[in-house]
């Protein structure tokens, strides 16, 4: 999605009788630019102030560096042609976000009142200045970090800045995975869908919290449908400070539609609630994935009481009822795991897309885009998403919408393959902090009722010559660290599955020579082409035995107009290494699969394009088809990739990066629209 296209609507404040949260987006920020280190103080030789090489200009928060310098013309569109290169040099500095915080927020300064600021996400490393002080810092862009400056509060002219550091050099596709030990989203580094855009800043709001001596600390619910009775089931827990054990909680649970339809009114006590307590026999409706029926949803509100029975803070949750079990595979092996998920007691055949940034500056990103994005999806009958672990835990408003529109979320902890090595960390800082960072996912999303499924990564494995474990197969919960997150799964998230990586099993790939032997579990591949004629790869998919496919693709061009639009003055043809506007996304290129199939090199861009699209339909088509069409014996079928974020000439994608389908988008929603039934009759 191109970043013209960003909206920034305004983030009301939040209040409660004992605990006010206001959002500082709409505060004038603004951005400088350091020498690394250079603005902690005076130079040595000349006694004052160093000033910032790169002059304050205006920014957002949430927003990222790039944006602004581009809104101020600093610098080039990244999206075009070769200046994704020209931008790198934003990463060489450290980067200040400054902002005045309104006088009137500290007008009513209560005796015993804590102020705390809260910054949701902070991509990637540094530190937090207010008022002159250096309150804290930061290392980690995957989870919150809250510094407590009650002491350092002034009735008039409070002054915050956020200064970022020089990030990682060096974090992208091609590494080695257990030397990954600088906590960032490693997408921007550079992929085979996206070219190096190292985002800065602030990607989540950033918040001042007032609390009155009281207030709810933590919030934790998870919900379950029993299928025996045919009703819902609230498990609740949470913290509050200030009252000691006086206090009491009021809990509601009501129709998200409206107030009036009341499901439970109850009054439990402090120590009920922070021990941790259910709620049965709840008479609800049961949430469907897409397709398959309706997506209730239900407001839990809970208010915090005096001893007088007065308000002193308030939370809600927006949950949903549903029923997740797993089993095996029509015709699997014994030993295989389960892969037929089977939601309210129904089997469903999960078909959908692996889910990746909508931008590389995805601090940019509003709600507007999530809608446009996921709506797309549920419209084309897709009703899975597998959050791929080289990015990050989503914005709020990602998961709002999948519980809204039925797309079940397979939920990715931050770990990839790299190629050189895709082995898991093993060491004990890195597990510590992976193990804060999981926790982290869980206590922020448990309660959505979309959330199926955890993972520990993307392609964790021996690296693809064999590497560590001298066989190149997936990871499994032997792994260390696999034993630490499947543990902190079943403690803080009991019912909800774990496995240890996508794909997972005996074999990472599905090898058509091992057809039969029972190897091929959940699988990647193939991203082409699984022949030289139509014959051949009918037959790869006819004779698929594999028990579910969490990655499969092919690659197929932009359309002719964004290549053109994008190409920055380049030559749009040939699409060969030659050309670098091609060379970018090698892993694609298929200009020789045309001079092979047809005898000749395509006429001009337009001929190949359409020939590459249509192919990529087909392909799609196929296997996707072939995929539903043996439901049961195989749990579901999710592409790679769904979406673009960078318009790249050529790519596994089935939305470009105007958020519009390719024809293989078009080709594979109606395929995801058709019964089982209807694709298997003659």
């Amino acid at each position: 999605m191109h970043q013209d296209l960003v909206k920034n609507p305004a983030i009301a404040p939040t209040f409660s009788a004992q605990r006010k949260q206001i959002d500082l987006e709409s505060l004038s920020w603004s951005i400088s630019g350091f020498m690394p280190t250079s603005w902690t103080g005076k130079s040595m030789e000349m006694g004052f102030a160093l000033e910032p090489e790169v002059s304050s200009v205006p920014a957002q928060v949430p927003g990222s560096v790039q944006r602004a310098l581009r809104n101020a013309g600093l610098l080039p569109d990244w999206f075009e042609g070769l200046n994704s290169r020209a931008c790198e040099w934003v990463e060489n500095r450290d980067w200040m976000f400054s902002a005045a915080i309104p006088d009137s927020h500290f007008a009513d300064m209560a005796p015993g009142a804590r102020y705390e600021l809260d910054f949701a996400g902070l991509d990637g490393n540094g530190t937090v200045v207010f008022n002159k002080k250096q309150i804290g810092n930061f290392d980690n862009a995957y989870i919150p970090y809250r510094f407590d400056v009650t002491e350092l509060v002034q009735k008039l002219g409070n002054h915050l800045h956020i200064i970022f550091f020089v990030p990682p050099r060096w974090l992208g596709q091609v590494g080695y995975t257990s030397q990954m030990k600088d906590w960032k989203p490693r997408f921007n580094y550079g992929w085979d869908w996206i070219q190096r855009v190292v985002q800065v800043g602030p990607w989540q709001p950033v918040s001042l919290i007032i609390t009155q001596t009281v207030a709810i600390s933590e919030l934790r619910c998870r919900t379950d449908l029993d299928l025996t009775e045919g009703t819902g089931r609230v498990w609740l827990k949470g913290t509050y400070s200030g009252l000691a054990d006086r206090g009491s909680v009021r809990v509601k649970i009501a129709s998200a539609q409206s107030s009036q339809n009341l499901l439970i009114e109850k009054e439990i006590s402090g120590e009920e609630f922070t021990r941790g307590l259910q709620l049965p026999h709840l008479a609800v409706q049961p949430w469907w994935p897409n397709g398959e029926g309706a997506q209730p949803l239900y407001r839990l509100s809970l208010e915090l009481l005096g001893e007088q029975g007065e308000i002193l803070d308030a939370r809600e949750r927006v949950i949903g009822f549903k029923h997740i079990e797993w089993r095996a595979c029509e015709n699997a092996p014994e030993a295989a795991d389960p892969w037929i998920c089977v939601v309210n007691g129904r089997p469903v055949f999960l078909q959908g897309v692996n889910w990746t940034p909508l931008s590389p500056t995805f601090a940019d990103l509003r709600e507007v885009d999530y809608e446009k994005m996921v709506g797309t999806y549920h419209t084309m009958g897709a009703n899975i998403f597998r959050v791929w672990g080289g990015a990050y835990l989503e914005k709020p408003w990602f998961y709002e919408l999948c519980d809204k529109l039925g797309i079940l979320v397979w939920q990715e902890f931050p770990l990839s393959s790299s190629g050189h090595e895709n082995w898991p960390h093993e060491d004990e800082p890195s597990m510590d902090v992976l193990t804060k960072v999981a926790h982290s996912y869980i206590v922020r999303c448990q309660h959505y009722v979309s959330l199926l499924m955890w993972c520990g990564g993307n392609e964790l494995q021996g690296d693809m010559n064999g590497g560590k474990t001298g066989t190149g197969k997936p990871v499994t919960l032997d792994h260390p660290l696999m034993q630490r997150w499947n543990a902190l799964v079943s403690e803080e998230d009991p019912g909800r599955r774990f496995v240890p990586s996508s794909s997972s099993g005996p074999r990472f790939l599905a090898n058509s020579r091992e057809y039969g032997q029972g190897v091929h579990w959940d699988v990647h591949g193939p991203w082409r082409a699984p022949g030289d004629t139509p014959e051949e790869c009918e037959a790869y998919w006819k004779n698929d035995d594999s028990l579910f496919r969490s990655e499969t693709g092919a690659p197929g061009t932009s359309s002719a107009a964004i290549i053109r639009r994008y190409s920055g003055g380049m030559p749009a043809t040939p699409g060969t290494l030659e050309n670098p506007l091609w060379r970018r996304f090698s892993w694609w290129l298929e200009w020789a699969d045309f001079i092979k199939e047809k005898g000749r090199e395509p006429a001009g861009l337009d001929e190949y394009v359409d020939w590459s699209q249509a192919r990529q339909a087909r392909l799609l088509t196929l296997a996707v088809g072939m995929c539903k069409k043996r439901f049961p014996g195989i749990g579901g079928c999710i592409l790679w990739m769904g979406h673009d974020a960078f318009p790249c000439v050529v790519n596994t994608a089935i939305i470009d990066v105007y958020g519009e389908l390719k024809p293989a988008g078009h080709a594979v929603a109606a395929v995801w629209k058709s019964s089982r039934e209807a694709l298997i009759s003659p």
